[in-house]
């Protein structure tokens, strides 16, 4: 195969929602069409001993909610499928806002009773402002839930984005029958099952009396209506409305009882980019140049308990990796080789020789990656995209166990370098303040501290009200007020100044009063 045909063949795409939506389990059963796991592990269920595959860390199998972004490749027909499973949960948001930077395209599940949630949109804004091209999956049509109908509309409007239907559902709830497959022209009959993939029924001609026979008669009748409604409403479906982002095809089913998976994923290979060009600072990079390049979009501490190591996770923008070649690593101005780069499923992880554009490997990491970093053949390119936002929650972190002191500090590094939280030191007293999007990282933090470097910690209350970081061409005035904000001075990880604001009205008095120190919300400026 050529290394052009290579790059063609792959689909880089994460799956996001709102907490709960069912995404964990729809990628557990893309997984499962891909040979890539052989039982589907039912997430939460007692019975199965299994926890999803893409939740294997100790806290997501307990909690039954996905804190991290794992990467999944496999086959699947002709093509190389790369999955990001995110973190629904709003607290981990940050963590999604970075892996979406990484990936060609996305897959929204949105459960059927609930709709559109604030997770989504939120989401749902960082795609548009990239303008990935967008797939919809509605899910847990085996439950009640509203009207396709109403749901299509409330995505449209909520989501700012047209849609347009390519399966409709037969019946809802307990009286699902299956769905009708507009673009592979199929009828898919529902057989509740969470293990076995359904029949589908070539089925071209609805006027044909054999759908009463598969469906009943009111089914068939109400399935009719729909689709003469459906082909007089929404505009035929184009390809490239959806590659530029503008048209979001919708596919109904049941991830659960894994149905309707295969036609969304059929369809997804299909018509989904293969990997796109990315932009750096200095230019567009293309995926089909010569020589590889790409850039550090996650850094994991601990993949392997038992080895207390750190891997960097790289998207491939360009060319080809190859294991054992120099590359330069542009931040520090040096070349490394890599004997051990990894591809994953999941925790599993195994050795390359070689990846092409649109993968995602890992590195082995010993602190020489941040987040951001780019990699090259040797030209200076730098990836832009990566940004830190500003937290809005703020603890002390201390030592609980005075022997325990150098497990503590490498386990705050190495957590901090992964983006989960930030890490500001005050310049005042020397105390180590931990920034957050959310009250459960604090928790996440503090278990893995002690499940994975031995480390005990404990939280202490500090009332701030926003971190940002501040710059001044005017020397003289960036020193006077780091004299009257003493107290209120921090440094984040990369020695960067940091103005940690006590209130809202402290800022707006601080913004006013010094007309020549800029003050960013993000850490990219």
């Amino acid at each position: 195969m050529t290394f052009q045909e290579e790059i063609k063949r792959r689909r880089t795409f994460a799956i996001i929602s709102h907490p709960d939506a069912g995404k964990t389990t729809l990628t557990e059963k893309l997984l499962l069409f891909g040979g890539a796991i052989h039982i589907a592990g039912a997430v939460k269920s007692n019975k199965i001993k299994k926890t999803a595959t893409s939740d294997w860390m100790e806290i997501e199998k307990q909690r039954g909610i996905s804190v991290a972004t794992s990467v999944m490749g496999f086959e699947y027909r002709d093509y190389k499928i790369n999955i990001l499973d995110t973190p629904g949960h709003q607290d981990f948001a940050e963590d999604t806002f970075r892996t979406l930077t990484a990936v060609d395209s996305v897959i929204i599940v949105i459960d059927t009773a609930k709709g559109v949630e604030t997770q989504t949109r939120k989401l749902m804004q960082v795609c548009r402002m990239r303008n990935t091209p967008v797939m919809v999956f509605v899910n847990k049509m085996d439950r009640e839930g509203k009207e396709p109908f109403d749901l299509l509309d409330e995505i449209e409007s909520e989501l700012g984005i047209a849609v347009r239907p390519l399966s409709w559902p037969i019946n809802m709830g307990v009286g699902f029958k299956g769905v009708y497959n507009i673009y592979k022209k199929s009828l898919d009959l529902y057989t509740p099952n969470k293990q076995v993939v359904s029949e589908s029924i070539a089925f071209n001609d609805l006027s044909n009396k054999e759908l009463e026979k598969h469906i009943g008669e009111n089914n068939a009748a109400k399935l009719r209506e729909d689709i003469e409604l459906i082909e007089g409403v929404y505009e035929p479906f184009d390809v490239n409305t959806y590659l530029d982002g503008s048209l979001a095809p919708v596919f109904f089913g049941s991830a659960l009882n894994n149905f309707g998976v295969k036609e969304l994923l059929d369809c997804f290979v299909e018509i989904a980019p293969s990997p796109r060009a990315v932009e750096a600072t200095e230019r567009v990079v293309k995926p089909e140049e010569n020589n590889f390049s790409g850039f550090i979009f996650k850094i994991h501490a601990n993949m392997d308990p038992n080895h207390r190591s750190c891997i960097a996770f790289v998207k491939i923008c360009s060319g080809k990796f190859e294991r054992n070649v120099n590359y330069k690593h542009i931040r520090h101005n040096k070349l490394m080789k890599f004997s051990s780069p990894t591809a994953f499923m999941a925790q599993k992880k195994e050795t390359v020789d070689e990846a092409f554009a649109g993968d995602i490997i890992g590195l082995p990491d010993t602190g020489t990656f941040k987040i951001g970093d780019s990699l090259t053949a040797g030209e200076e390119i730098h990836f832009k995209g990566l940004p830190s936002f500003s937290p809005e929650m703020f603890k002390y972190i201390e030592n609980a166990d005075p022997l325990k002191s150098k497990q503590l500090n490498k386990g705050i590094d190495q957590l901090m370098d992964e983006g989960v939280a930030q890490l500001f030191v005050n310049q005042y007293n020397g105390r180590k303040i931990i920034g957050t999007v959310g009250q459960l990282q604090f928790e996440v933090i503090q278990y893995r501290l002690l499940h994975e470097y031995n480390a005990q910690c404990k939280w202490e209350p500090i009332s701030l009200y926003k971190a940002c970081w501040i710059e001044s061409d005017n020397a003289e005035e960036l020193e006077q007020f780091k004299k009257r904000k003493f107290q209120y001075m921090a440094k984040d990880k990369e020695g960067r100044d940091v103005f940690l604001a006590d209130s809202g009205y402290v800022l707006q008095m601080a913004q006013s009063d010094f007309k020549n120190i800029r003050f960013h919300f993000t850490s990219e400026f």
